[in-house]
């Protein structure tokens, strides 16, 4: 059936197991069960074959149902896609256990009272896939990378990101890698527009690089960038024919220039008049070392694509394609191509006046390359199917809250806006922040949230400071651990929190040194934006009515905790407060 054209083997064993049941369909997930790997081949096909028709004849010994390939294919891709208790897909049950947290490092810790630039303020904190590697960007355009080092190492050395206290060993540790500038500012003239250097996201490229190469995606508010990050060997070389074979080239000296110094044009001219009436006194220079460095290159830049504010960008489960949202469009690029880009979601209407809502996060699907997710500020959650046409402003589904949690008020539209989404790993589940609460959404159930989860509802009362001090329109990052029992997210004065996905296990955090310490309780004064101070005790105040912890929420609303990712292999979770990078592992749970 291959060699009909348009037909490949996958193709060909679907229609081949609708007729003869031993035949399996060649899914990705029964490969992935089965094989341990995606290949659409025939040999592929065959070697499934194989594999299912030997569970089948296992599963039907005994006398009871007589189990088939494309029986099993069934179940290994129900499996998959279905999940388990958590939202990950995990098949343990009951309630996610409690996690004790512990403090694990610092990278650029400040002192009490240090002024801090603005350009070191952390944007965005990503681990890869593997989870050996954590970036960082920040509002000066910077990307720093840290590779994760055995404890036993970290121990011997960097005294100043380690925990203080030996009782927890924690086998997550990182070290410094390296840095690079990503972005600079620029003007834009037609618009008379300045765009910051600030990165917005940081996102890790798998399945385009082995060894020690990585790849990263980066993007300020107007363009996205490819950046390779690979071992780069730099000769050292000696025995040059000037001063006596000393390596002053080497040592950074350039011939030709101006002025005096050992590289005049003087003193080459004489140099090369000495080597031509001796020419036998010439020598060859020679290698005596090599040192390995880390070197960035900048592969591709995606730009002119956006008319708004890039907010987010997501890479494919094919890890060939990617996505980048502004406020009113998706657009979908290819890795290689770099001056090209499809329009796939573009809600601007023909007249502004009409415009009721912006994009404001869009996610790819982990699995499956034809889905992806955007959200709005409406608090609208829309799937699209890149299958169903080229365009996907008409959604697959469309998942909203009909009943937010709280009474309604002018602010209510506000704060339902969805600040980030994220996919489950097995990607049945979507997670979502807004201003008060995480969320949590079934695919398979578009009526409602199955989950919503409380952030910091003692500062409802506060919801008319916030929005005069402008904070009511801070954007918060949710993340997800690697095996869906457990969320985290930020919020004020530099805490957070950690939620099970039954909502029995729930820990408020400091990114501290001390996670856990208890705070007093205080009143939270807030700076209008008009110089004036509002105490805690004012309009709409809930003060009493929470736990201590809850209350210190209230303490400082500049020191706020809008970025962190959660390791995707175990419970570790990076958090940016400020220039401080604070790395938490959890204890229990597993």
């Amino acid at each position: 059936m291959t060699v009909l054209k348009g037909t490949g083997p996958a193709t060909a064993s679907a229609v081949l197991s609708a007729y003869d049941a031993s035949i399996p369909f060649l899914s990705d997930e029964a490969m992935l069960a089965a094989l341990g790997s995606k290949e659409y081949t025939v040999k592929a096909v065959q070697q499934l074959t194989v594999a299912l028709r030997s569970k089948a004849q296992q599963l039907s010994t005994g006398g009871g149902r007589q189990w088939s390939s494309r029986d099993v294919e069934r179940c290994l891709w129900g499996a998959a896609l279905g999940g388990g208790a958590g939202a990950g897909g995990s098949k343990k049950a009951g309630p996610a256990e409690p996690l004790e947290w512990h403090f694990s490092q610092v990278f650029g810790e400040r002192s009490p009272g240090e002024e801090v630039q603005e350009a070191d303020i952390i944007s965005a904190v990503e681990f890869d896939y593997s989870g050996d590697f954590l970036a960082t960007g920040d509002q000066g355009g910077r990307v720093v990378l840290f590779e994760r080092i055995a404890a036993a190492r970290s121990r011997a050395g960097h005294p100043d990101v380690r925990p203080d206290s030996p009782l927890h060993t924690n086998p997550y540790e990182f070290r410094y890698l390296t840095e690079f500038q990503s972005h600079e500012p620029e003007f834009d003239y037609l618009k008379s527009l300045e765009i910051e250097e600030k990165i917005n996201k940081v996102r890790w490229v798998r399945g385009r690089c082995g060894g020690k190469t990585h790849m990263l995606l980066t993007t300020n508010d107007k363009t996205v960038k490819l950046w390779k990050v690979y071992e780069k060997k730099v000769a050292s070389l000696a025995e040059f024919n000037l001063q006596n074979g000393s390596s002053l080239l080497n040592a950074g000296g350039r011939p030709g220039s101006a002025g005096s110094g050992p590289f005049s044009p003087d003193k080459l001219r004489a140099a090369a008049n000495a080597a031509a009436a001796a020419p036998n006194s010439l020598r060859i220079p020679r290698v005596v070392g090599s040192e390995t460095l880390l070197a960035t290159r900048c592969k591709r830049a995606y730009a002119n694509a956006h008319t708004y504010h890039i907010n987010s960008i997501a890479l494919s489960s094919d890890c060939e394609t990617f996505i980048s949202a502004d406020d009113l469009r998706v657009n979908l690029w290819h890795l290689d191509r770099q001056d090209q880009a499809f329009n796939i979601v573009d809600i601007k209407p023909q007249n502004m006046e009409d415009l009721t809502e912006v994009i404001t996060c869009a996610d790819f699907h982990p699995q499956h390359c034809h889905l992806f997710a955007y959200s709005s500020s409406k608090g609208l959650i829309r799937l699209a199917d890149m299958r169903q046409a080229a365009l996907c402003d008409q959604h697959a589904k469309l998942f909203e809250d009909a009943e937010p949690a709280g009474p309604r008020s002018f602010f209510s539209e506000i704060i339902s806006s969805i600040n980030d989404i994220r996919f489950s790993p097995c990607g049945r589940y979507i997670l979502s922040r807004d201003y008060m609460t995480l969320k949590l959404w079934d695919l398979n159930m578009d009526a409602g949230p199955v989950q919503t989860y409380s952030v910091h509802e003692s500062l409802r009362g506060k919801l008319c400071d916030l929005y005069e001090s402008d904070c009511i329109f801070d954007k918060f990052d949710a993340a997800m651990s690697g095996d869906g029992r457990y969320f985290a997210t930020g919020t004020y004065s530099n805490f957070f929190r950690v939620t099970g996905t039954d909502g029995s296990s729930d820990n408020l955090l400091e990114a501290s040194r001390d996670p856990t310490r208890k705070r007093l309780a205080s009143s939270g004064k807030l700076p209008s934006r008009f110089g004036l101070s509002r105490g805690g005790s004012g309009r709409g105040s809930r003060s009493g009515s929470f736990s201590v912890g809850e209350e210190a929420l209230a303490a400082d609303f500049s020191s706020k905790l809008l970025h962190l990712s959660w390791h995707p292999h175990a419970n570790v979770i990076a958090t940016a407060a400020s220039n401080s990078l604070y790395l938490f592992y959890g204890s229990g749970g597993r």
